[in-house]
């Protein structure tokens, strides 16, 4: 309890309560849906934090807990989170007391560091306020992060005025795709992500790119998402042949290019034009205002950086990861244990590369960096 206006409840809600609740917040994604967390983490490892308002829900955090063995510390990681700014209206009090209380909670309580990469951009009016409410929180931004770089599209103008905004190059290719005489399909049933699926196996074929993404994971948070979260999957087809297929999750007020596929089929033809634009109507028909067009990196990956710079968004990053290490202990324990594992991962890296005959190449920027 911090005041008689707030209190908090942990680990007290279920999986349909918590996914009703999303529903209430602009913040909202599909990293903080209880299917994600349960999925890629596994239901032992997840946490999840209420705060109340008299009756009224005001914030909420999934929250993924990763325990070092017989130490009985580890870490408690948010992702795209704490949920605070709920439709029709938040104030920056409710993020204050949300972040003091899973700080009571997960750093001087069970003792663990506490991670928190919060659902804010660098270019959003509140986000001083943010960075000031954890400095002053005894969190402080991990230097050895880079946040998450991207491009939003404001999709509130009109739709002619969307496609306006559109590059000349860009809208040039999307008038050949539509010329072209594509079959696009809609949908979220689990036949379409397979056809996404075979579409993004033959790419990943071709390209031979090492990436940490599983879409298999995302096949099984799909199947068990209620429908009104379910990500939604378009492909563009021509003869029966899937030349392109596009997943966009939605949830609150954005909705994330997640995930993207060229067949080998679909090499020479504009099919991503017309998925991109396609979803843009989408998404602006039914009152979302942002598109995030799911990580930008012009050094890795410059054709696709320069595919999502045509789309009319502004170039952005969130603010960041953030840390509160509480207790000594904590602090050596998780720092220890993430040298090991990332020697581990880079002699695994080493092994595997020695044992392909060609060499790899980079990875396109995901959707969201790996933490």
């Amino acid at each position: 309890m911090t005041t008689n206006k707030y209190f908090c409840e942990i680990d007290r809600i279920n999986r349909v309560e918590w996914n009703g609740l999303l529903a209430q917040f602009e913040d909202a994604s599909v990293y903080q849906t209880w299917e994600y967390g349960s999925v890629c983490w596994g239901e032992r490892q997840i946490s999840h934090f209420v705060l109340k308002a008299g009756s009224d829900v005001v914030a909420l955090a999934q929250v993924r807990i990763i325990r070092i063995p017989l130490i009985g510390t580890g870490v408690a990681y948010i992702r795209w989170g704490p949920l605070w700014r709920k439709r029709g209206g938040a104030t920056s009090e409710v993020f204050d007391v949300a972040m003091r209380e899973l700080r009571r909670e997960y750093v001087d309580k069970r003792g663990y560091v506490l991670r928190v990469i919060p659902n804010v951009y660098a270019d959003d009016a509140f986000a001083n306020g943010v960075r000031s409410t954890l400095t002053a929180d005894k969190f402080h931004i991990a230097e050895d992060v880079s946040p998450y770089r991207t491009f939003r599209v404001d999709l509130s103008p009109s739709i002619d005025d969307l496609r306006a905004g559109l590059h000349q190059r860009w809208r040039n290719k999307l008038k050949n795709g539509e010329k072209t005489g594509f079959e696009i399909s809609v949908g979220t049933s689990g036949e379409m992500y397979r056809e996404f699926a075979i579409a993004y196996e033959e790419m990943m074929a071709r390209k031979k790119f090492e990436t940490t993404v599983d879409i298999y994971e995302f096949e099984r948070i799909q199947a068990s998402l209620p429908e009104e979260l379910k990500m939604t999957v378009l492909v563009c087809k021509k003869d029966r042949e899937v030349y392109n297929s596009l997943v966009v999750a939605t949830a609150g007020d954005t909705g994330i290019y997640l995930l993207a596929a060229t067949s080998n089929a679909g090499l020479q033809a504009n099919g991503a034009f017309i998925l991109q634009w396609k979803a843009m109507e989408l998404l602006n028909q039914r009152g979302i205002r942002w598109y995030d067009l799911g990580g930008a990196n012009p050094e890795k990956n410059p054709g696709g950086y320069q595919f999502k710079s045509g789309m009319g968004g502004k170039e952005t990053t969130q603010l960041g990861r953030f840390d509160c290490e509480g207790k000594l202990l904590s602090r050596l324990s998780v720092s220890t244990g993430e040298r090991l594992q990332r020697e581990k991962a880079r002699l695994q890296r080493i092994l595997q590369r020695a044992e392909k005959e060609e060499p790899v190449k980079a990875a396109p920027a995901a959707a969201t960096p790996a933490v």
